[in-house]
């Protein structure tokens, strides 16, 4: 049976603002927000799932809002946890690319690629399942979406992460736990793909 899973990349949220659990969207993130909805609204979506995050709820939120649905969210579907101590993003990027294909390397305190999969596809295969011939929007983040991705496919790696933008989108079409197709949705050009 085939289900359809909607990757959507949270939309550009502040650095500064908060902690990586509470902050929001900037100001063209929440622009952008607005094509998400417009782009997914029209995939008659049944299903709106989302790490607990708060940028990546308010990146699905307008269309829960517009199909009249709950959001639903999964702790396990958080952003990878890097490390125990605070380090700037210069020194967070830089692991991310020089670690990547080391699934096993973490930072002090924090948890590896391998742990941050795990997790995540045992609630993705979980909604799969639950949800089987279903439409389901995942309000998420980069490196768990690659991660989840590349469960599926290794062409999904660091090349892949580094080329998503904020927002994002991915239809994934998947028969039962297999995925068969990956299309992109979104257009940072024009915020709308009409093909």
């Amino acid at each position: 049976m085939k289900t359809v899973i909607y990757m959507v990349r949270h939309a550009e949220s502040p650095y500064t603002e908060g902690t990586e659990r509470t902050r929001g969207l900037t100001i063209k993130g929440k622009g952008d927000v607005e094509k998400v909805t417009e782009i997914l609204k029209k995939e008659e979506i049944d299903v709106i799932i989302s790490s607990p995050y708060n940028r990546a709820i308010l990146s699905v939120e307008g269309l829960a809002q517009y199909l009249g649905l709950d959001i639903k969210t999964f702790e396990d579907l958080r952003e990878r946890y890097f490390a125990g101590e605070i380090i700037d993003n210069a020194e967070l990027m830089s692991a991310i690319n020089e670690k990547f294909y080391d699934f096993e390397y973490s930072l002090p305190g924090g948890e590896s690629n391998f742990d941050c999969q795990n997790r995540s596809m045992s609630v993705l295969k979980n909604i799969l399942k639950e949800h089987s011939g279903k439409k389901i929007a995942i309000g998420t983040h980069g490196l768990v979406m690659t991660l989840m991705m590349n469960y599926f496919d290794s062409s999904y790696g660091l090349d892949f992460l580094n080329q998503l933008k904020k927002p994002d989108i991915y239809k994934l079409i998947f028969e039962d736990l297999e995925l068969k197709e990956v299309i992109r949705l979104w257009d940072e050009d024009f915020g709308l793909n009409y093909h």
